[in-house]
């Protein structure tokens, strides 16, 4: 089902899938044309499209539960309220900060001002970071309808501002779209895809979709098209694979 409020509505078409041990927090890199991926554990990797693993990279924090590329670099955090900068090499940009209040982060996005955007699933937020981790604002997104109690990963389209969250299987199973402001434009069922999403990562350039399910351990790629007002013209592809 799909709720949606102008006629340029959110749709996903199933395009492939590919087996992949214990995916969780996603985000694409241009650079290398490839998904950071992390696990919950001591590493976070670097994969091709097709699953082929690139390189690994480790921080301070005691585990990568999130990730998430930071202009040339990368920002992870551990779901405890700590967070750290990396080089896509690994090596740290910076000793580990703490977030101003509790944040039991499972997803993390970045802005071109450096924002910080991250999903918590106890208590359920939608929270704005400074760079230096200075809360901003939240969403309390329990007070949505449907409500998203497990949020588990967000990608954000550098296009529109929108934010793509993923709802894990103790909650709807579902694929949330919100505007760059936070409001809820769309809501549309992952059950036909797969079960029990964790991860989501958006490759602007091609309009493609990546979201991970835990159940199967898989990657599955979608075609892409964001919720638009009903007199928007398509969006242009962006620019994409610097290594190509």
């Amino acid at each position: 089902m799909v709720w949606a409020t102008g006629t340029g509505a959110l749709e996903l078409t199933l395009t492939g899938s590919y087996a992949l041990n214990r995916p969780s927090s996603l985000d694409y890199d241009p650079t290398f044309c490839g998904l950071w991926i992390a696990n919950e554990g001591p590493e976070a990797i670097l994969v091709t499209l097709q699953g082929d693993e690139l390189r690994r990279v480790t921080s301070d924090l005691f585990r990568i539960k999130a990730i998430a590329v930071d202009g040339q670099g990368l920002i992870v955090a551990d779901g405890a309220g700590s967070f750290q900068r990396l080089d896509t090499s690994g090596a740290a940009l910076g000793a580990p900060f703490r977030a101003e209040g509790w944040l039991d982060t499972e997803g993390i996005v970045t802005t071109e001002d450096g924002t910080l955007i991250t999903v918590e699933d106890d208590p359920e937020y939608l929270t704005w970071l400074a760079p230096d981790g200075t809360l901003l604002r939240r969403v309390d997104t329990m007070t949505l309808e449907p409500p998203l109690s497990e949020a588990q990963g967000i990608a954000r389209d550098p296009r529109t501002g929108h934010l793509l969250i993923v709802d894990d299987w103790e909650g709807t199973n579902a694929l949330y779209e919100f505007d760059a402001e936070g409001r809820l434009l769309a809501t549309e069922s992952l059950v036909p895809y797969g079960l029990d999403p964790e991860g989501i990562a958006i490759r602007p350039g091609s309009g493609q979709l990546f979201v991970a399910f835990d159940s199967g351990d898989r990657i599955a790629s979608f075609d892409y098209v964001p919720t638009l007002p009903a007199d928007a013209p398509p969006l242009p592809p962006a620019a994409d694979c610097m290594m190509s």
